[in-house]
């Protein structure tokens, strides 16, 4: 991923395994219905004995529906790292980035001096239909003060979100215009996009980023695609760095806009599924122009699926860092008190016959741990510093080697970049100092930065000048980073991620990762 996210190597591993054990448990989620009600009642009579024994006579008062939410738990924790147990709360949060969409009034926030600040209001939502806008400051929900009270964004969560229809109402300061205003907003379904960007990165070069594989990923790309085509687009570079997984179906979707009819994508089977195989259909578009895949150890599930059949014929080249390794397949069942249980039923495997799980079956702790492992070996660093057995060599149809046994190997190898990484940058980055001193920088300079006629205006002639940087690292001091190491050598890095992120407030994602992408040497490399 981009230099800015690259805290710390082991803050790195746990957000990469945070988003993969949320993300890419959905592989493939099918409803099975009221399947858990067909379990023969001799299975199920010594657990129920046991709950009941402990409920009448343990010595203290137990809650057995917590006692059996945890015995199910554990029960699935021993299986394998992704079958789990999904409580009733816990259900609509983990689906909402999967349906793409949740109900709420549309817009994007910061707490800032313990105010609520809108960030953006999402197009077509309703908070932008009713004129609130960026930099707005929301300092009362329905008549109570939120401003200065201790507000926390799981506060703000449950004051602004809520089912589609009802109303909320909201006061705002605008410091342009110094008075308050107040709406009336009517919640409304609220788009997630699974599909973060797509622009031109030369004249013949088009650039698409999805940050994981929802149920409207696929139209979200073919929006993006052809308006890149309409530019000029001849060849592509398809990032999935990051991208924890989702829905099969996405997946083999993506994969299909690459290949000619009648090659195989993925097939899956297990122990009571037989084999199904899942091929590409004549409606791909894009099967001749050529074709650049980034993935990193984030990249899971659905990610490995589209680089791996991508790798597997032959049609383009994967760039960057082995992939996580996740080639288990989950099935749902809801219970009728709206929890669920997402259980492994089958593997997944690429076109060349490679099942690229990595190994789970010793250690389950080794298992969540294995990328920390990476990072202690130098794979991330050194390509020679990966090693598989012969007996997990592939070979595809134009004669290039590729192994199973534990990701997707990219074909050019791309080392993870600590240049500028140093005391001062991750002690900054940590912090969240540079994230919010650009909103602070912008919402006092808006009216001149606002000026700027294009993106590419403000690209060529906003610098990050000594004074602003002065200003970052005097901001740094308030909140905390006593750190002096490499003050200067992180400048050039720390700069580039806070002109990005005014850029973002300005002109949206393709402004944002347009400026990055000057520091990014897995897109260079592409």
């Amino acid at each position: 991923m981009s230099r800015f996210k690259i805290w710390q190597p082991f803050i790195i591993a746990l957000a990469i395994i945070a988003g993969v054990f949320i993300g890419a448990y959905l592989t493939r989620i099918a409803m099975a219905g009221d399947s858990l009600s067909h379990l023969p009642q001799n299975q199920i009579s010594k657990l129920n004995a046991v709950i009941n024994y402990i409920s009448k006579e343990y010595v203290d008062t137990v809650n057995p529906e917590k006692m059996v939410d945890r015995t199910i738990e554990q029960m699935l924790h021993g299986l394998d790292p992704h079958s789990s147990y999904i409580t009733a709360e816990e259900l609509q949060t983990v689906n909402e980035p999967l349906e793409g969409n949740f109900e709420g009034i549309g817009i994007e926030f910061h707490i800032q001096e313990d105010t609520i600040m809108v960030v953006a209001a999402i197009p077509g939502g309703p908070s932008e239909q009713l004129g609130i806008r960026a930099g707005d400051r929301i300092i009362k929900v329905d008549g109570s003060n939120v401003a200065k009270t201790g507000i926390t964004n799981s506060k703000v969560m449950k004051l602004l979100r809520g089912e589609g229809g009802t109303k909320v109402k909201v006061t705002v300061f605008r410091r342009t215009a110094a008075r308050n205003y107040d709406f009336t907003i009517v919640r409304g379904k609220i788009p997630i996009h699974s599909v973060e960007v797509g622009y031109m990165v030369n004249p013949s070069m088009g650039y698409v980023r999805i940050s994981h594989f929802a149920e409207n990923t696929y139209p979200e790309f073919l929006e993006a695609y052809r308006k890149l085509k309409e530019q000029g687009m001849k060849k592509m570079i398809l990032d999935l760095r990051g991208n924890p997984g989702g829905y099969l179906k996405s997946a083999i979707e993506i994969a299909d806009e690459f290949l000619p009819p009648g090659k195989l994508i993925v097939y899956t089977e297990g122990h009571a599924r037989p084999r199904e195989n899942f091929h590409s259909t004549s409606k791909g578009d894009f099967i001749k122009g050529d074709l650049a895949v980034l993935i990193d150890e984030g990249s899971a599930s659905a990610s490995e699926i589209v680089s791996g059949a991508i790798q597997d014929l032959d049609r383009g080249v994967i760039i960057g860092r082995r992939s996580f390794g996740k080639g288990l397949v989950q099935e749902q069942s809801e219970f009728p008190d709206g929890s669920a249980v997402r259980l492994t039923v089958a593997r997944y495997y690429t076109p060349t016959g490679r099942c690229i799980q990595k190994p789970y079956e010793d250690d389950y702790d080794a298992y969540e741990n294995e990328i920390i492992r990476r990072m202690q070996h130098g794979e991330l660093l050194h390509s020679d510093s990966i090693h598989f057995p012969d007996s997990l060599k592939y070979t595809t149809p134009k004669g290039k080697i590729v192994y199973g046994g534990g990701g997707i190997m990219p074909d050019i190898f791309v080392p993870l970049d600590t240049a500028g990484i140093s005391g001062f940058y991750t002690e900054v980055n940590g912090l969240g100092v540079i994230n919010q001193f650009a909103y602070d920088y912008l919402d006092q300079h808006r009216s001149t930065l606002e000026k700027y006629s294009s993106f590419n205006d403000f690209n060529r002639n906003f610098q990050v000048t000594n004074e602003i940087y002065a200003q970052l690292v005097q901001s740094s001091r308030k909140a905390g980073v006593n750190s002096n190491d490499g003050v200067d050598v992180a400048r050039p890095f720390i700069g580039n991620q806070f002109k990005a992120l005014i850029a973002r407030q300005l002109w949206g994602n393709e402004g944002f990762f347009s400026v990055l992408q000057t520091q990014d040497k897995t897109i260079q490399k592409a």
